[in-house]
């Protein structure tokens, strides 16, 4: 069980919206799914559950959740992986977690191919195992901001062309490179919405059918 969180909670605000029309793919092959459409709705966002690679032609955005890295690339098949690739390259994608892992352009612990998309390094289970999972307080964009760590990866390299939006201590936990962004923890647990809220504003101000 998660420790309780000292954090003062936020509620998601609602200042800011995605573009007319936009709509936010979340993939739902594994992980908690539900939560990421759950806050992203609550934050005023058009949402569709994401299970086969055509459903991306027809989205604006797309949010990568946590799970097993190397299980999304099974279950996604060449094709589907293929058809990733290209969507990340194109529009705005932000992954948690397993997602952040597959968007690295380098896993470790193990090796594994990703989808090369954000210059960073990242070290898989690097929190410990499930057992150490853990809420922790990081500073996003100067304020505090709750973290969920399950499993979580670390952040080992940032390349020179990556912002970083959000630390816990010294480290990096949420990264962001032109249209992609990621986070290492889990930001559909907690009570804050502005994790998200960065997303749906970089979908606003980069991309659109």
């Amino acid at each position: 069980m998660l420790p309780s969180s000292k954090i003062e909670s936020r509620q998601p605000t609602t200042n800011s919206q995605p573009p007319p029309r936009a709509l936010i793919g979340v993939l739902a092959l594994q992980g908690d799914f539900d939560a990421h459409r759950k806050r992203l709705e609550e934050l005023g966002a058009e949402v569709v559950l994401v299970r086969k690679p055509e459903q991306l032609d027809s989205i604006d955005g797309l949010v990568i959740p946590g799970g097993e890295s190397s299980t999304f690339l099974k279950l996604l098949g060449e094709a589907g992986v293929e058809k990733l690739k290209e969507f990340v390259r194109l529009k705005p994608t932000f992954g948690t977690c397993a997602g952040a892992i597959l968007l690295a352009q380098e896993i470790d612990n193990p090796k594994q191919a990703g989808l090369g998309a954000i210059d960073i390094g990242i070290r898989r289970n690097a929190y410990g195992r499930q057992i150490d999972s853990s809420i922790r307080e990081g500073s996003f964009q100067g304020s505090p901001v709750e973290m969920v760590f399950i499993r979580a990866p670390k952040i080992s390299r940032v390349g020179p062309g990556v912002e970083v939006l959000a630390t816990e201590g010294e480290q990096p936990v949420v990264v962001r490179q032109g249209k992609v962004m990621a986070a290492t923890f889990h930001p559909e647990l907690s009570s804050d919405g502005r994790i998200h809220q960065a997303f749906l504003d970089l979908l606003r101000n980069g991309a659109g059918r």
